[in-house]
């Protein structure tokens, strides 16, 4: 993927549409293209409608340095799977290389017209469902957080540079780097990482979807309140007690926002092993969500919710910084009762009442969140390791410089933390992890 030869990929989906879309990049994608059409030229950037050999009426664009930074030929045709087949063999056969997944986007990146962060920022924008999921890759692929941490990488490069330079006059006892412009910058520094990597859990919850547990005891409805959610029968619903015995994961957007629904077995006293097993995955869904359905059966004691939640303090489930509802199901029934007017939510599962608020409050507690965080959300898990690598470096050149640890020793945590802070961006990273990053993307782009 690092070679610089002419490739060529569909760039539109897989399967049958009115238009495909043929993209051609490298130094001899004008000529290898032109070949086969009925002009003798393409005019820079201006849509041109000619012929493609016997195959098709097409219009094509050429770009002297278009996506890939390289000289470009976009062609779109009638969307036949013979007619895109045979065109992109035309050309593969013309001299031409079938692309690798995300090796125009790699090329990009490899011309300077992407950091890599903004390249990864392309994947999370093609996979975009939401409004809020599209909003967060456009942030990203728009410089986001990585001008900043590059700016901040750069002053740190500096006085590292100085602080090395030291050793080079190690018998004159000179001192180039001011250490206590240092020590801010790390501090500084380490604040803003630190900011970045705790918002990972919201951002990572709004692109992936918010995980939302539906808990509480036996019959109260967790599996009809799933499927009404849904719309959709996805769990199966029986008056038997403990038909659910293992989590049931789907997921469903509202209001911008994707939330990943986990249906969880009831929560009892049991000597059954099978169903405490369940009860075990329970408690982790709970422990794992940002937010918390506890179906109560709207016709039992409500000591039984109280108890419920003390159980789950007792078994870990911390409930801080979590939203949590009493959903009080079943309020159709003639002897039902909503003990918490106010606080819970009453629904009907069964017959859909209740429903719009209890989503509508949810879509209301994720916005709080959303306005409530920092101007820019963490999104990427693997920038999210590299923060907390280089954090951990800063942290140990702060206490080597607090404790006039020797300059050699202390440059070595120094470029730890440029090469993590680095490997977002792209500035230094190896092959190996760039070959994984890419690999995730369609061919075509």
């Amino acid at each position: 993927m690092t070679r610089s030869d002419t490739i060529a990929a569909i760039s539109t989906p897989a399967g049958v549409g009115g238009i495909a879309v043929v993209r051609v990049s490298g130094t001899d994608a004008l000529p290898c293209v032109l070949r086969h059409l009925s002009v003798a030229t393409l005019e820079d950037r201006h849509a041109t409608y000619c012929r493609f050999d016997d195959l098709d009426d097409v219009v094509a664009v050429y770009f002297p340095k278009g996506y890939t930074g390289e000289p470009t030929v976009e062609i779109s045709c009638h969307g036949s799977l013979y007619v895109q087949q045979a065109m992109l063999q035309t050309l593969v056969d013309d001299g031409a290389r079938m692309a690798e997944p995300g090796e125009f986007t790699m090329r990009a990146f490899r011309n300077g017209r992407l950091n890599l962060s903004q390249a990864e920022a392309v994947a999370d924008l093609i996979d975009a469902v939401t409004p809020t999921q599209h909003q967060l890759a456009v942030s990203q692929l728009r410089g986001g957080y990585a001008d900043e941490l590059k700016a901040l990488r750069q002053q740190l490069l500096d006085l590292t540079s100085l602080l090395e330079l030291e050793l080079d006059f190690s018998q004159e006892d000179v001192e180039f780097a001011n250490r206590s412009q240092l020590i801010h910058l790390v501090g500084s520094l380490s604040l803003r990482i630190n900011s970045l990597r705790n918002s990972f859990r919201l951002g990572n919850a709004l692109k992936r979807g918010i995980p939302t547990a539906i808990i509480g005891r036996p019959n109260a409805g967790k599996s009809s309140l799933l499927n009404a959610l849904l719309a959709d029968d996805r769990a199966i619903v029986s008056p038997i007690a403990g038909t659910t015995r293992d989590t049931v994961e789907e997921t469903f957007s509202i209001g911008g926002f994707t939330f990943r629904l986990i249906d969880t077995a009831g929560l009892h006293q049991t000597d059954d092993p099978l169903e405490n097993l369940g009860i075990k995955r329970s408690i982790a869904a709970a422990a794992q969500a940002d937010i918390i359905l506890y179906v109560h059966d709207a016709t039992r004691s409500f000591s039984d919710a109280l108890a419920d939640m003390q159980s789950l303090q007792d078994a870990g489930v911390s409930l801080e910084g979590k939203h949590l509802w009493i959903v009080n199901n079943k309020m159709d029934l003639p002897d039902a009762v909503n003990p918490t007017p106010g606080v819970g939510i009453a629904v009907s599962a069964t017959q859909g009442t209740g429903l719009d608020r209890l989503r509508q409050v949810m879509v209301d507690a994720v916005s709080c969140d959303k306005a409530a965080s920092s101007d820019i959300l963490l999104t990427n898990a693997r920038h999210y390791d590299a923060l907390g690598r280089a954090d951990a470096a800063l942290r140990q050149v702060a206490a080597a410089l607090t404790q006039g640890i020797p300059a050699d020793l202390v440059a070595v945590d120094l470029r730890d933390a440029l090469y993590h802070l680095g490997s977002i961006t792209g500035e230094v990273v190896p092959d190996d992890i760039l070959g994984n990053i890419f690999s995730r993307f369609c061919i075509g782009k």
